[in-house]
């Protein structure tokens, strides 16, 4: 996505475009290896020293609220941060925790009545497992 495309993905979303979450947004365009919110602040600051720890996190936060970012959330670990626009799962290695996309697979949605009062939003799967190169390590013990 060009700089316009994402000012308007922004702006469509009801977010002002500050430079800041620009910022943010670029980068995620930019690395497709789910970076941890540290990791962005890490490569938005050294573009933009003004950003602070604060405002990289609370512009994440509010892009996962309008649905531009999607956070991969690992369990023992940091959680991770998707700007990838098509639909699609994710595999989260056990072994070293790295995040990979996952081809889309449709998900059967639940009945309304069995949700109770819950509306959904989004149906996710999340595999686990161990990856290419953790799995040999596993093998040889």
């Amino acid at each position: 996505m060009d700089t316009e495309g994402i000012k308007r993905s922004l702006e469509g979303s009801g977010l002002r475009c500050t430079p800041q979450r620009y910022a943010v947004m670029a980068f995620l365009m930019q690395h497709t290896g789910h970076p941890t919110a540290a990791e962005i602040f890490e490569g938005v600051n050294r573009l933009d020293p003004r950003s602070s720890r604060a405002t990289t996190y609370n512009n994440l936060r509010d892009l996962v609220q309008v649905g531009l970012v999607r956070e991969v959330a690992v369990e023992g670990r940091a959680a991770r941060f998707d700007a990838k626009g098509m639909r699609h799962h994710h595999f989260i290695c056990d072994g070293c925790g790295r995040v990979e996309d996952m081809e889309w697979y449709d998900v059967p949605q639940p009945a309304p009545a069995s949700l109770g009062k819950r509306v959904l939003r989004e149906c996710e799967l999340i595999f686990r497992g161990l990856c290419g190169k953790c799995a040999p390590r596993q093998a040889s013990r």
